[in-house]
């Protein structure tokens, strides 16, 4: 789940100059399981949004702190999915997010400070409960962080890559591996220990992974004698890869949520009057 404020990806918002970024919000909802997967994205103007320090409400949808814990409430309009659904479904549901530490440190991904990655729950426990769900809901690993930027990501970045998994001490590892438009890099490693103590090391040599259906390649570190392995495709579009991912690294092999970001392909004009497609716009 991801609650944009001035979308990044948006269309719309590109094309009204972005001037307004509370007239663009979004509460984005993808759901993988064996029933199949489903995709929400609608995009709202200022009408929607409500927020505070702790609360943000887009439409419907809504995510809160509650002491600690980060509460989210979806009802969303789902898309059509080929080979699953003809036609739009509306659910909703609740998720609990409960973390074991909570740090707060800030990394900038450019040379001049434009734009800035914040992993505020590297680490904790999720509660997910709604009526399309089997039995009712699940339970297991989260993570929640923040990004913001006063720049459109594809002025300052070739694309990036990102990865989160859970360690085996409890705690997790990220990795942030950005390529700058003018072709600097932004490589970080962070492995979290479950008290919440931040180990920054080296990232080791990027391999790349296979291309996806719309040509979109990606890379993920792996430790040398090491090879990356594709353990399954969740996004497949035109600009933006999500996957889950086996690597080796910091000396431990680790089963990761992986993203593929290139901003080149985003930037395109074909992609952008594609994408109202799988993000429509309402009030």
């Amino acid at each position: 789940m991801i609650a944009f404020v001035g979308s990044v990806f948006s269309p719309y918002y590109h094309w009204s100059g972005r001037a307004e970024p509370e007239n663009h919000v979004a509460f984005n909802v993808a759901l993988y399981g064996p029933d199949g997967h489903a995709w929400a994205m609608t995009e709202r103007s200022r009408a929607a949004v409500t927020r505070s320090a702790n609360h943000l409400q887009i439409g419907r949808s809504s995510l809160s702190l509650e002491d600690g814990d980060l509460r989210i409430s979806f009802d969303e309009v789902f898309l059509p999915w080929p080979g699953q659904r003809l036609w739009p479904r509306r659910m909703r549901g609740q998720m609990v997010l409960t973390p074991r530490f909570l740090p707060t440190h800030v990394f900038r991904l450019d040379d001049h400070g434009r734009h800035h990655w914040s992993p505020s729950m590297p680490s904790a426990r999720v509660e997910v409960t709604g009526g399309a769900f089997s039995n009712g809901g699940w339970s297991g690993e989260g993570y929640r962080d923040t990004n913001w930027g006063d720049r459109p990501l594809e002025q300052d970045f070739i694309g990036w890559d990102w990865a989160r998994g859970a360690a085996a001490d409890g705690g997790a590892v990220l990795t942030y591996d950005a390529l700058a438009v003018g072709g600097g890099e932004q490589r970080l490693g962070l492995r979290f220990s479950r008290e919440g103590d931040l180990h920054e090391f080296d990232l080791p040599r990027r391999q790349t992974l296979p291309r996806g259906f719309w040509g979109v390649g990606g890379g993920v570190a792996v430790a040398d004698g090491s090879s990356p392995e594709l353990v399954r495709r969740l996004e497949d579009s035109p600009f933006y890869r999500r996957s889950l991912v086996e690597t080796v690294l910091d000396g431990e092999t680790l089963l990761m949520m992986h993203e593929t970001l290139d901003c080149r392909r985003l930037s395109m004009p074909l992609v952008r009057l594609m994408l109202p497609f799988r993000m429509p716009r309402r009030g």
